[in-house]
């Protein structure tokens, strides 16, 4: 599997970096010590203690296995030693891991006695020496944390594997720090000898407050971390109630429930604010279990304990963050959708900034940012709303309690940015919208955005308001889709994508001397047009792997004549960035001049084409590809932006030559883009040349090469060319 192919999801999440660990949170990390001190208090067996810290750590990353490696002292090579949810193929395939810079997270973790957060395994070189093992098992990322001894030196590793390319948040972080303390505990609390003197240990070294209870509820034992949380010295509460840590805020009914919930399930978790030795309140996250003696008499209680006081303070700031737009403090997208899910019947007026994008590009982002912030303060404030949202960079949306006339509260905002022009700085701008808007109970966010887009596929400052009847996806159109979709990822896995060859007929030599590549899907002796499979294709963003397999085999094919071929190249090819080094790959494997490859592009992307794009399209023209501009005519050309970009020929498009024997307008364009190819002395090719007619009106313009079933038929796989 190449890195390109593996099926890996990218998970942006950086955001969370520095977003603090929630209280639940902070529960699910105490439920995991709680349960493995539980299973270390009955004397389970190490393994089967292991492979349950493995699979709750699991549980709280979705999309991941959880392992331990242990170095061998004697060879200096690590080994797994539990890894319940990796097939043995798995553990075989790490064994007799050496520690080093390329030797995986988990190899540098021990190597370099610190934890490693890679977010791709396939191009990072910490995996340099093991990456046919992130391939083989589709190991995306890998997070792994050292496993230290008393004198503090790696001995081993705990990781997180993730079938996403993800990186840590703090509570991914002290997940890792935790489940790599607990194995160093059971670890070293296997000889049976050690065990009360290393649980002990463990409850001196934690940085959670411990207070174990005997069974009458009497303090018997606190750790080091109560004595700094409280206040207290632990002669000062040995042999007390722990009530003497009530604040009082607690009524009698939440300690009633506390304790029937300890009766029930032997359990107990909640927020809960005492008292410290100084009078001043600590809010904290208590966790309590009930301990058992072999005879199943209840022995103690367990209780862990976090300090929540700042948390708390955090948490309200995370709170509203999740629910408002950070530069305009308007709700955000997450907030509409938690409202829209009631039932209760509502209208959504969904509304972009009009040629916000070149606001940007002439003024600058930090001009663009305070245009936002000024229109989510009139939109707040000035439209009656029950609330005002920014949805995404320059959308905005304005809800209303049940229906409302839709057409009139457009024409009020109209009306108000027509007469009230905004001034940032020392620039007064008059600012308009495009509106799309829907009203009911259901679905009300995705009808405003499909109304929206019809608003602007109409034009600027219009406005759509949702059609159940007319703007509906038919069920039957989606069922089509998901099935050309189901189609295309077989045909890919299978092979099934095939080049068909066209000739093109050059009218001077009046001879085929070169072909266009055209791509087929083989499906059971059925020749599938690319009218069915491209549009979800490019939805699927499966374009790149296509014109891939296009090039692969047609360079194959190509690669025993002489014959120049022209390749149909998108605007997702470009985007990816791939397409210098993989035509040169190609052109080496198969010994193809690079000056027999025509890169065919749409006439937008070099009219309109971003920076980048146009980067790389005068590098293949560097490496001696040529370059032809497909369908010419079809949109608004920049013939200043062609003659830039130096290109090689010039396709009309068919639906101007298809008629052009009998339709006088598509005579004058083809003539007028004919009169200007021959002089800027660019090739013209004519397509969709069907019969004698058309081809004479072809050769009267002078045209110098002809393309359709006039002369040629597609055909797959060709041994031999005319």
């Amino acid at each position: 599997m190449s890195i390109s192919e593996n099926s890996c999801h990218i998970l942006e999440e950086n955001s969370l970096e520095n977003v603090p660990i929630t209280p639940q949170q902070y529960n699910d990390i105490l439920h995991i010590q709680q349960q493995i001190l539980e299973m270390m208090a009955s004397q389970g067996r190490v393994s089967d203690i292991l492979a349950r810290l493995c699979s709750m750590a699991e549980s709280l990353l979705p999309n991941s296995v959880a392992s331990v490696m242990m170095l061998n002292p004697e060879t200096g090579l690590m080994s797994v030693l539990s890894a319940p949810s990796v097939p043995p193929v798995g553990h075989m395939a790490l064994a007799h891991l050496k520690p080093g810079p390329g030797g995986g997270s988990c190899g540098n973790a021990v190597f370099r006695n610190e934890p490693q957060y890679v977010f791709n395994t396939f191009d990072d070189q910490r995996w340099t020496n093991i990456r046919q093992i992130a391939y083989d098992f589709n190991l995306c990322s890998c997070w792994s944390m050292p496993i230290r001894n008393e004198e503090k030196k790696a001995i081993g590793s705990f990781a997180l594997s993730s079938f996403e390319h993800r990186s840590p948040a703090p509570f991914h972080q002290k997940l890792l720090e935790t489940s790599a303390s607990i194995v160093n505990l059971v670890l070293r609390n296997q000889a049976n000898e050690k065990r009360i003197r290393l649980m002990s240990m463990a409850m001196e070294n934690a940085s959670d407050g411990m207070i174990i209870t005997d069974k009458d509820n009497q303090i018997v034992e606190v750790n080091h971390a109560f004595e700094t949380i409280y206040g207290y010295k632990e002669g000062d509460v040995l042999h007390q109630n722990p009530k003497v840590l009530s604040s009082g805020k607690q009524d009698i009914q939440f300690y009633e429930e506390m304790w029937k919930s300890l009766k029930s399930s032997n359990k107990w978790s909640g927020e809960i604010i005492n008292k410290r030795a100084d009078g001043s309140e600590i809010t904290q996250w208590m966790s309590i279990s009930t301990l058992f003696d072999e005879q199943g008499e209840v022995q103690n209680y367990l209780s862990i304990f976090s300090d929540l006081t700042s948390l708390k303070k955090s948490q309200q700031q995370v709170e509203y963050l999740a629910y408002h737009d950070s530069l305009t403090l308007l709700y955000n997208k997450t907030h509409l959708e938690h409202v829209l899910a009631d039932t209760n019947s509502n209208t959504l007026i969904l509304f972009n900034i009009n040629n916000f994008s070149y606001i940007n590009g002439a003024y600058g982002f930090e001009f663009g940012d305070k245009l936002l912030i000024s229109i989510a303060r009139l939109i707040e404030t000035k439209f009656n709303a029950q609330a005002a949202y920014r949805i995404n960079s320059d959308e905005y949306a304005l809800l209303y309690k049940g229906n409302v006339d839709i057409k009139a509260r457009i024409k009020q905002i109209q009306n108000y940015f027509y007469l009230s022009p905004i001034q940032i700085e020392e620039v007064t701008l008059n600012i308009s919208f495009t509106y799309g808007a829907a009203s009911g109970n259901e679905f009300l966010l995705r009808n405003s955005a499909l109304a929206l887009k019809q608003a602007k596929e109409n034009g600027k400052n219009r406005h759509h308001i949702f059609n159940q009847d007319e703007d509906s996806i038919d069920h039957s159109e989606r069922q089509i889709f998901i099935a050309s979709n189901y189609l295309l990822h077989i045909a890919l896995e299978k092979g099934h994508v095939v080049p068909f060859f066209q000739g093109i007929y050059d009218n001077q030599k009046q001879q085929i001397n070169h072909y266009e590549v055209l791509v087929r899907i083989q499906n059971n002796g059925e020749i599938i047009s690319p009218s069915t499979f491209l549009e979800p294709a490019r939805l699927s963003g499966l374009l790149p792997e296509i014109t891939k397999v296009v090039v692969d085999k047609s360079f194959r094919l190509m690669a025993d004549n002489n014959y120049n071929f022209s390749i149909n190249i998108t605007e997702d090819d470009l985007s990816r960035d791939y397409l210098s080094n993989y035509l040169a790959k190609k052109s080496a494997e198969y010994k193809i001049n690079p000056k027999r490859v025509i890169l065919e592009i749409l006439e937008g992307v070099s009219s309109t084409g971003k920076k980048n794009h146009l980067v790389q399209l005068n590098t293949l023209k560097k490496q001696g590809y040529a370059i032809a501009i497909d369908d010419f005519g079809a949109e608004y050309s920049n013939f200043e932006r062609i003659l830039d970009l130096d290109i090689d020929y010039l396709k009309i498009d068919a639906k101007y030559i298809k008629d052009i024997d009998t339709n006088p307008k598509s005579y004058e364009i083809t003539r007028a883009i004919a009169y200007f190819a021959k002089n800027a002395n660019i090739p013209c090719i004519a397509e969709f040349v069907h019969s004698e007619s058309v081809q004479k009106v072809v050769e009267d313009l002078r045209i110098d090469f002809s393309q359709g079933f006039y002369f040629s038929e597609p055909k797959d796989l060709p041994l031999s060319f005319p």
